[in-house]
């Protein structure tokens, strides 16, 4: 009996260790499905920052040439690879809505080599050779210092470094519109989320220490966006309920009715 018991409890366990990885790999780019579904319905994708994307694909391309030096979960490796093909979804839909909505006919490329447009580009081709040229340059330097066990830990430190600057791009879009409208709320709980069971599943499993910084950092940003997202909406609710209120000479006047009259 207690052994039946025990074979009971492992193959509940490794269930669950195979659900867990499985919310790990998959996990990362569930919170993209409800902001790449607004801006299909919207048409607009002004609300969402494609700088988040370009954070995304550098971290999870310099994550993936970290687990050529250091290997770890295999989980994390196809989580890299799930949200490079998820970031490159996001801009081929950001590229075809701006493009769609387009009223000037001048255009930007990467190869007019202007760093002033630079991720602004007018076509998904000019971000698909960026991220092919930035992993031709990071697979040239990681294969000649592969040996070199301090260049392998700055590299997964600068791709995790990269990973926690995730929101920052949203956070300083929104403040800059002084606006999340475009915006996916639904985006930004899931990415919270996500993040806490990230960050404790980097703990259970003992995973680097950059890993488990760059959860943390996450969370912290997370946060900064809903509280962000709740100023806005009351500043705007205040702003809605004073609009009416015009100050006169003869007093302050709501609706045309004089409330004090000097």
């Amino acid at each position: 009996m207690e052994q039946g018991s025990e074979e009971n409890m492992e193959s509940s366990w490794t269930l669950l260790s195979w659900m867990a990885s499985g919310v790990m790999v998959f996990g990362g780019a569930v919170p993209y499905v409800p902001q790449y579904q607004e801006i299909q319905k919207t048409n607009n994708a002004e609300g969402f920052s494609t700088r988040v994307c370009l954070v995304l694909l550098i971290a999870n391309i310099l994550r993936i040439f970290f687990w050529i030096g250091k290997q770890f979960e295999l989980p994390l490796l196809l989580q890299s690879v799930v949200m490079i093909l998820t970031m490159l979804a996001m801009l081929h839909l950001c590229c075809s809505i701006q493009s769609s909505n387009r009223v000037s006919t001048k255009q930007h490329h990467i190869t007019d080599l202007d760093l002033r447009y630079f991720w602004c580009w007018s076509s998904f081709e000019d971000y698909l050779m960026f991220c092919f040229a930035f992993t031709l340059l990071c697979a040239f330097i990681t294969f000649l210092f592969l040996d070199w066990v301090l260049f392998v830990e700055a590299l997964g430190s600068l791709a995790v470094m990269f990973e926690a600057m995730l929101g920052l791009p949203q956070l300083l879009q929104n403040y800059n519109n002084h606006s999340t409208r475009g915006m996916s709320v639904k985006m930004v709980l899931l990415w919270t989320a996500g993040d806490i069971f990230k960050t404790l599943y980097f703990v259970i499993n003992e995973s680097p220490t950059q890993f488990v910084v760059c959860g943390a950092v996450q969370i912290l940003i997370d946060i900064a966006i809903l509280l962000q997202t709740q100023f806005i909406t009351t500043m705007k609710a205040d702003v809605s309920h004073f609009k009416g209120f015009s100050i006169t000479k003869h007093g302050l006047t709501v609706n045309d009715m004089s409330i004090s009259g000097m």
